[in-house]
């Protein structure tokens, strides 16, 4: 796929081992995770040898111990870990006094302040339903998930505010990676996501700041190939059901980018086929893009194919590509196979058999 094809690895080192931190969190995390994990060592010798930390962090956790993500966490993943993966959190809708998304934590402890999510259709599309092949690329550290909120009461009752935080800086370093994957792609095509007609403060500084990365001095020329466009989030999120190849990369605000992509996995067939990473200069975490899903959690139906394709992400960031090819080839075999399939994708089979038909394609 085009995506894989133009991925810009961080540079890497020799290594004998490779440290992965662990973090199944809430729900199917803990069945998708260890899928994941299962994956990475069938891959043998064509990779370091895997070290694997199993971390905590979640609501659970938060309810047993009344901390999300403990200090240990961070400190291992910062210390002894390359890369690690994450499963799933549940974010409860209520405010629960003490407890805040580990997840959201995370990327700002780490500075992994960019969220790619390709979505790719696989198995065969009829006639009529063009091919999806696009990429999402989601500012992870800024916008309303800085959670700044305050509760007052005015003259007509309850009032709340929300503050939603835009910098130059953090658009500028998102418009680079999104560049950067476009200039790679054969269409070499990206559009800017925004709704600067209504906020034209902060969605205006988002678009004007990454529109301004091909004139940077680093850039030198390099991005001239790119053609850039510019949709507004509503329409987008219209013209993306409507005609989706219009897109190639997909650049947003870190609410849109969430938005966006989940409606984006409509279009192939389940959340559990998208796979993420969050990414920062010196670290890499891969996350699946589906939630927690308490509904199905233990049950050995949760789809573990997201998970997969995120560690064949996060290894295609340090460098490994022909392993994360192995992983992606496999899963695509499975899923144009169509007959080891998990609910959500229409199947009857149990989230182990689905791991089982993938690692004997690897």
């Amino acid at each position: 796929m085009a995506f894989r094809q133009a991925f810009r690895a961080l540079s890497t080192s020799t290594r004998s081992t490779l440290k992965i931190g662990l973090i199944p969190a809430d729900g199917i995390g803990h069945e998708v995770i260890p899928a994941a994990k299962e994956a990475i060592l069938a891959l043998g010798s064509s990779i370091p040898k895997p070290e694997f930390f199993l971390l905590d962090a979640g609501f659970e956790y938060f309810k047993r111990k009344g901390v999300a993500l403990p200090e240990e966490t961070v400190q291992v993943l910062k210390n002894e870990c390359d890369c690690a993966l994450f499963g799933a959190v549940s974010s409860p809708s209520r405010k629960v006094v003490g407890y805040s998304s580990p997840i959201v934590a995370l990327r700002k402890e780490l500075d992994l302040y960019a969220n790619i999510r390709p979505v790719i259709a696989v198995a065969p599309t009829p006639e009529e339903k063009p091919n999806v092949d696009l990429v999402v690329v989601r500012e992870n550290t800024e916008c309303l998930y800085v959670k700044q909120e305050v509760l007052t009461t005015g003259k007509h009752g309850k009032e709340a505010r929300a503050t939603r935080l835009i910098t130059e800086r953090a658009s500028r370093r998102i418009g680079q990676t999104a560049f950067d994957i476009a200039v790679g792609r054969p269409r070499k095509h990206l559009t800017i996501i925004h709704k600067s007609n209504v906020l034209s403060v902060t969605d205006g500084l988002f678009r004007e700041t990454v529109r301004g990365v091909p004139a940077l001095p680093e850039s030198a020329g390099r991005l001239d190939d790119v053609t850039v466009a510019e949709q507004l989030v509503d329409s987008a999120v219209y013209r993306l059901f409507r005609e989706p190849q219009i897109y190639d990369v997909m650049v947003a605000p870190n609410l849109y980018g969430d938005i966006i992509s989940d409606a984006a996995a409509a279009l192939v067939g389940s959340l559990g086929l998208i796979p993420s990473i969050n990414a920062g200069d010196t670290f890499v975490m891969g996350e699946p893009v589906h939630g927690s899903a308490p509904d199905i959690a233990g049950k050995s139906i949760a789809n573990p194919l997201a998970a997969i394709r995120s560690a064949a992400l996060m290894l295609r960031h340090l460098g490994y590509g022909d392993a994360a090819a192995r992983i992606e080839n496999a899963v695509d075999i499975v899923i144009r196979d169509g007959r080891i399939l998990t609910p959500d994708l229409g199947g009857s089979a149990k989230t182990q058999d689905v791991t089982a038909e993938v690692l004997k394609r690897i």
